[in-house]
């Protein structure tokens, strides 16, 4: 059944909205309904008729957007597919089938109560299928399994001709491998509407995973201190990261501002082959932090249900966490978010090295000021490992993911509630962002923003940032200064001939 969801409807003023709050900004940006759509002959049928009648269609799967590039419709309409009927097992000899609008939290439990395999993607229990995936996918197992993507074997996806006619096809390999390239990582509300994502084959879920975590306590922190624990981070996803037996291994190191107090990593990890009884390679990696602790008495305090190998006393932090060894499936579902609605602005970084003095030193000192008026107690940047299984150069060529040489990956993120402090927050985020990316270290012509060359990999296209508009070569930020953008253009004039599908930051043909 489809449902249409219009002004008059009491589920509008709700259904209009994106996650994030500060879209639509205003009543001008409103879409004219909302269609929710329960087959994909209905969406198909709801997209022709959008087509017909000269409106724009765009597409939400589970509305994460980090721009507007879905509420923001003037007129149109928002086609929305989270309730397209799941089909684990379509009946067609593909062995899994994925729905753009399931959330990633119940495709964990799902694929791992009936086959005991997973996809390694993202960490918001919420986020829906069709944006996540199609922009790459990546998560706590990417550096053991690499992106979601890399498995995909076919894309079921609804194409609009130059006729203004609605196409069905299943894309692979065989069948249109361009635009099945394409939908590999080149980002959602490009090319059309994916409908389904088809893997002949997905990787084993582990057995067990241990999750820890190490914090630092801003009273005692200096700038060398600082300076020597992103550093010590960045050095061993840069050298003892790029083994094959560390890929079990993910760690994120969340900067707060100090008026948070304090600041860590959250470490997962489990072995290649998915069990936890052998902790060396975790053992190893905290021990990397032990010059890290302010004062020798600053050592890890032991947690419920830590095991007895775990050498808490060499691990420095402020507030440790315990270290703990779960099943995979229960720590899976009990670490993923839900991503709450709220004001957001969002960067982000592809870092080819460890930091830079300079660039560590730009980081304290923003993050240690203080701005008058300014609550910066919503800041965060996460500095996720990466590399790993995702590091597979052929990979470039079968996918329109490009950053395969990158050892981390930065998301910056800023959260507030209030409309009235939208400017004050963008303005001290954009500011920041911009001074990282301008050292001396950076060519002048791209200062800034982290172009593609010998320190960066530029951004990632599911943290789309408006902002980078700004500069004439936003497109390689994205998508490399090779030859993967103009592939991408060549994929949209031919399958999007009409430019059905745009937004702020899509493909131009």
């Amino acid at each position: 059944m489809t449902i249409t969801v219009t002004h008059q409807d009491a589920r509008y003023d709700l259904l209009k909205k994106s996650r994030n709050l500060r879209w639509p900004a205003s009543q001008n940006e409103y879409a004219s309904r909302i269609v929710l759509c329960e087959s994909i002959d209905e969406l198909a049928e709801a997209l022709q008729h959008t087509v017909d009648a000269g409106m724009r269609p765009t597409v939400r799967s589970g509305g994460h957007c980090y721009e507007d590039f879905v509420v923001n419709n003037p007129d149109g309409v928002i086609l929305d597919t989270s309730l397209l009927a799941p089909r684990r097992r379509p009946g067609d000899g593909t062995p899994y089938w994925i729905g753009p609008g399931e959330h990633l939290g119940d495709i964990y439990l799902d694929l791992y109560k009936r086959y005991g395999v997973t996809i390694p993607a993202g960490t918001c229990y919420s986020v829906g299928a069709g944006g996540h995936i199609s922009g790459g996918g990546y998560g706590l197992l990417s550096r053991l399994h690499g992106v979601t993507s890399d498995w995909l074997s076919s894309v079921d996806i609804l194409t609009v001709d130059g006729k203004g006619k609605v196409v069905s096809r299943r894309v692979n390999k065989d069948h249109d491998p361009d635009l099945f390239r394409a939908c590999r990582g080149g980002g959602g509300g490009n090319f059309g509407i994916i409908t389904g994502f088809h893997f002949d084959h997905l990787p084993k879920a582990p057995r067990d995973i241990v999750h820890t975590g190490l914090s630092f306590d801003w009273a005692t922190m200096t700038e060398d201190r600082f300076i020597n624990i992103l550093q010590t981070f960045g050095n061993y996803w840069e050298t003892r990261g790029q083994q094959p037996d560390t890929y079990g291994l993910f760690a994120v190191l969340t900067l707060s501002h100090k008026s948070s107090e304090y600041f860590g990593i959250g470490i997962q990890f489990c072995n290649v082959d998915g069990t936890c009884e052998d902790l060396t390679v975790l053992h190893e990696f905290l021990d990397h932090f032990a010059q890290c602790k302010p004062n020798p008495n600053d050592a890890i305090r032991p947690g419920d249900k830590a095991p007895s190998q775990v050498k808490a006393a060499q691990v420095p932090c402020a507030e440790p966490r315990p270290i703990r060894g779960k099943p995979y499936i229960e720590a899976a579902i009990g670490e993923v978010g839900g991503a709450e609605s709220g004001r957001a602005k969002y960067k982000s970084t592809y870092m080819k090295h460890t930091f830079t003095t300079e660039e560590a030193k730009c980081i304290y000192e923003f993050l240690s000021r203080d701005v008058p008026g300014v609550d910066l107690g919503g800041f965060v940047v996460a500095i996720d490992s990466y590399g790993g299984a995702i590091n597979k150069k052929h990979l470039v060529e079968e996918t329109a993911i490009w950053q395969r040489s990158s050892i981390m990956k930065l998301q910056y993120q800023f959260y507030w509630q209030r409309a009235d402090e939208d400017v004050s927050r963008i303005k001290w985020l954009k500011d920041f962002y911009a001074a990282v990316y301008s050292g001396s270290n950076v060519d002048r012509q791209f200062a800034g923003a982290p172009y593609p060359g010998e320190r960066y990999e530029g951004c990632y296209i599911n943290y789309p940032d408006s902002d980078m508009l700004e500069h004439s070569f936003w497109p390689q930020l994205y998508y490399g200064d090779g030859d993967l953008y103009p592939f991408l253009q060549s994929v949209k004039r031919k399958y999007d001939p009409g430019n059905i599908f745009h937004h702020a930051m899509s493909i131009r043909a």
